[in-house]
């Protein structure tokens, strides 16, 4: 099922919370978007007061009940309370910041592009780590912290993988290398995203393709996506998993296609039907 929504732009960053899916797009005019997550339908419409046009990263956090968003035009990152006040308040962060993720501990990760870094926050803003990333993490995109409380990270410049990373900064183990579209190669891979039994899924804006990795990062294989037109540029991942659900937020196209009824990411092609698709397409 498609579902249409007008005056679209690319998406930034997709995210869920309760019975919400947030979208965050280039040139949102300060807005993020607010849609049921039964429905498909705009909710609502969350102003956040001086939210660059180049948004990179949207994540949510239960705990703490709110939405962050990242600004890379201003360096800086935007937390939303969900409550009736939507209350606003951001702060400074290492240049260019672009994918969010929250840790089990309820904390911030951002990933600053500009300047390679990986930064810790809590939700008021204070700096608990400062991690400067190994040298040939070039651009990097995305991190996500696992149980072992190493990183996940994607990066594209003369590389493009995805990498263990220590609290060091330092690459552990890695997959991909030289940019191409065999399943060994990637070709700028954004959106990480961690599945229960420790897979990785990459969305490789480059190749059209989400590529999921087995959790020893040694093999690949494609997550097949039946929808109109193929990917356009994936972009942007989250994965709810109580709702055995995946939002992949495109670059090209300004779709955010809804994935349900996965059994993680091991899903092969025969288990994907058509009717376990949806999309929010803009025009």
């Amino acid at each position: 099922m498609t579902h249409v929504i007008p005056n679209g732009n690319e998406v930034g960053g997709v995210t869920s919370l309760g019975d919400d899916v947030f979208v965050v797009r280039f040139n949102s005019q300060e807005k993020i978007e607010a849609y049921d997550a039964n429905t498909f339908t705009l909710q609502r419409l969350i102003t956040v007061p001086g939210l660059g046009d180049f948004p990179l990263g949207l994540t949510a956090c239960p705990h703490n009940n709110c939405l962050y968003a990242s600004d890379r035009n201003n360096s800086n990152v935007h937390r939303v309370y969900l409550s009736g006040s939507n209350a606003v308040m951001k702060w400074s962060v290492a240049r260019g910041p672009a994918g969010l993720s929250v840790n089990s501990e309820h904390n911030l990760l951002v990933m600053s592009r500009g300047e390679s870094k990986l930064q810790i926050f809590t939700t008021d803003g204070t700096l608990l780590e400062n991690i400067q990333l190994q040298a040939d993490i070039e651009r990097p995109w995305h991190a996500v912290q696992l149980s072992t409380g190493q990183f996940l990270v994607s990066h594209s410049s003369s590389l493009h993988h995805v990498c263990l990373v220590g609290d060091d900064g330092a690459v552990v183990c890695s997959y991909g290398g030289e940019k191409g579209s065999q399943l060994t190669q990637m070709s700028y891979p954004t959106g990480l995203a961690v599945d229960g039994e420790g897979r990785v899924l990459v969305a490789e804006v480059g190749n059209n393709r989400l590529l999921m990795v087995d959790k020893s990062l040694s093999s690949a294989h494609e997550m097949p996506v039946s929808v109109d037109g193929g990917l356009q540029r994936p972009f942007s991942l989250w994965y709810d998993q109580p709702r055995r659900r995946l939002y992949v937020g495109e670059w090209r196209g300004g779709r955010v296609t809804v994935v349900d009824n996965l059994n993680d990411f091991s899903i092969s092609t025969n288990e994907l039907r058509h009717e376990d698709i949806s999309t929010l397409e803009h025009e």
